[in-house]
């Protein structure tokens, strides 16, 4: 065993990371009895993706839903996930999450300056499926929180992916619920919502309880006495080892491996190529875990987004920069096709469903036959809603092709033009018979929901328009992802496991570093961060009660 000497810090608990996750392993296990607990980042800021992401968090049958008159049950929960994934969920861990997911919402809400409510009429994403939500209430919003109140901690926070900041919760901004006075108030005070406030008032919680962050530590490997882990080495900005005595446990809190392109192509089952969240998630935390044994799981999904690329840097290490395409497709007047110029997928469905559609595969050419594809408007769309980074009416980006025809558009970006233009000329007659007879877009309250459709119209015209008003335009988009789903397998208590099914004494895992808990199950807004935040406080729980020092 190591000698006391050789330690660079030493901690009860070491948590490696810094999104949502971590710092709920780290507030958890401080709370429960760690005597002292330490974060590593490998970046010089917080948050990680998720403070770069809408915030939201799914936890089924939770208390802000029932304060809101939406009724649950462990029958329906079970329905809904079981019918989007038949028998492929573990049922200890899935029922882990059920039962610690509301008690770590209970605990936030007594405990840290988090504060959660119930976006009641966010539907869950598979609205039309047994146990669903189609009303909403297992996705919960953040209210706006005060960066004042970090003072100089709050430019160490990563920034959101937004082009401007919200000034109140996601709630409020849909539905226009702030003045001008307000907004006066909230800006002059810095308050920011989404990931923004969810990192934030975690960030709160961490400097509370003078939990330190030790930034530019890159954890590398793990340390360990036999089977157990002790400990971790990190590397410094200088590239020198950073040693670190964990006496109770390590929790791996490091994000997916989606920007790792060795391990995507190893273990994702098709291309991922637009990542969205941060740069610095390359897989640390797998990497080291295969190293100490873990069993893994869930290695070939990922939360899927589509992307377009804003721009590829000229110097080699720099990573590109790709935009969020999440809310573009689904609003009146766009389409998404393939190089055949034809439609392949509901626009309106979930990103992470519609990602799936990218994958399929033609056997007589060898290729996926949605990859590449385009999001095609025109210019009463370009007019009237903010596109990607792009205001309304503003001049096209780098990134959008335009033509004053639609076989011009196809040419011009390598689209077949007789089909686009047909395609274009079918999808606007269902437009004017009020109904997608090929893809049945508009048909659900997901479909519908106002936070990308448009609220001018009524169902389904909130997601139907026709694409009919010269120029046009056409945006290459890209098969990308929020994060990947696929890690280390943990139990119940959120331990890693071996290959043998025994917990590895002293590790544990939780959000994207973990194998998702549900799976490829994205069952509605926040459906990442819930089962995160769930694992990281049962983590900071259990090594803290659970676990002996050594």
């Amino acid at each position: 065993m190591t000698g006391k000497s050789e330690w660079d810090l030493e901690a009860d608990v070491v948590v490696l990371g810094s999104g949502g996750a971590a710092m709920t392993a780290a507030i958890s296990a401080y709370d429960f009895g760690a005597e002292d607990v330490v974060i590593l980042e490998r970046s010089g800021m917080v948050g990680g993706t998720t403070a770069m992401s809408g915030g939201m968090l799914w936890v089924p049958n939770n208390h802000h839903q029932h304060e809101a008159g939406i009724e649950d049950s462990d029958e329906e929960i079970v329905a809904y996930l079981d019918s989007l994934a038949p028998g492929s969920l573990d049922p200890d861990t899935l029922w882990s999450f059920m039962q610690n997911g509301p008690e770590m919402l209970r605990y936030l809400a007594e405990k840290t300056p988090v504060q959660l409510h119930a976006f009641a009429d966010f539907p869950d994403y598979q609205p039309y499926a047994p146990g669903a939500k189609p009303d909403g209430g297992r996705s919960l919003d953040n209210a706006a929180f005060s960066f004042a109140r970090l003072g100089k901690w709050a430019s160490r926070v990563n920034p959101s992916k937004m082009a401007y900041p919200l000034r109140g919760s996601l709630m409020e901004a849909t539905r226009g619920l702030l003045d001008d006075e307000t907004l006066a108030e909230r800006e002059a005070g810095d308050y920011r919502g989404l990931g923004q406030a969810l990192v934030g008032s975690l960030f709160m919680a961490v400097l509370d309880r003078n939990i330190p962050v030790e930034f530019e530590k890159r954890a590398r490997r793990l340390i360990k006495d036999g089977p157990r882990v002790i400990g971790v080495i990190a590397e410094d900005a200088n590239g020198k080892d950073f040693r670190v005595r964990a006496r109770r446990g390590v929790v791996i809190a490091t994000g997916g491996f989606e920007w790792n392109e060795t391990l995507v192509k190893a273990f994702v089952r098709g291309p991922l190529t637009g990542p969205v969240s941060v740069p610095e998630n390359e897989g640390d935390g797998l990497l080291m875990a295969i190293e100490a044994g873990a069993q893994l799981a869930n290695m070939q999904n990922a939360y899927w987004m589509q992307s377009t690329l804003e721009y590829k840097p000229q110097h080699r290490a720099a990573k590109p920069n790709y935009l969020l395409g999440s809310d573009e497709r689904a609003r009146p007047g766009a389409i998404l096709v393939n190089s055949k110029g034809k439609r392949f997928v509901n626009e309106a469905a979930n990103y992470n469903a519609v990602g799936k559609a990218l994958h399929a595969f033609d056997a007589g050419t060898h290729t996926y036959a949605n990859l590449p594809y385009w999001l095609i408007i025109d210019q009463r769309y370009k007019d009237k809603y903010h596109t990607f980074n792009s205001p309304p009416g503003a001049a096209a980006p780098s990134f959008m092709t335009q033509a004053d025809t639609l076989a011009g558009l196809a040419e011009k970006v390598g689209i077949d033009p007789a089909e686009l233009t047909a395609q274009v000329e079918r999808f606007n007659a269902m437009v004017a018979n009020g109904h997608d007879d090929e893809f049945n877009r508009g048909d659900n309250t997901y479909d519908n929901f106002y936070m990308w459709g448009d609220m001018e119209f009524d169902p389904p015209f909130r997601t139907l328009g026709v694409i009919d008003r010269a120029p046009f335009y056409a945006v290459k988009m890209e098969a990308g992802a929020l994060g990947t789903a696929g890690g280390p397998k943990t139990n119940a208590d959120a331990q890693v496991i071996d290959w043998q099914g025994n917990p590895i004494p002293g590790l544990y895992a939780a959000g994207n570093a973990m194998a998702a808990v549900l799976g490829d199950i994205y069952g509605g807004a926040g459906g990442t961060l819930g089962p995160g935040m769930t694992f990281g406080y049962i983590a900071g729980k259990h090594l803290s009660t659970h676990l002996p020092n050594c």
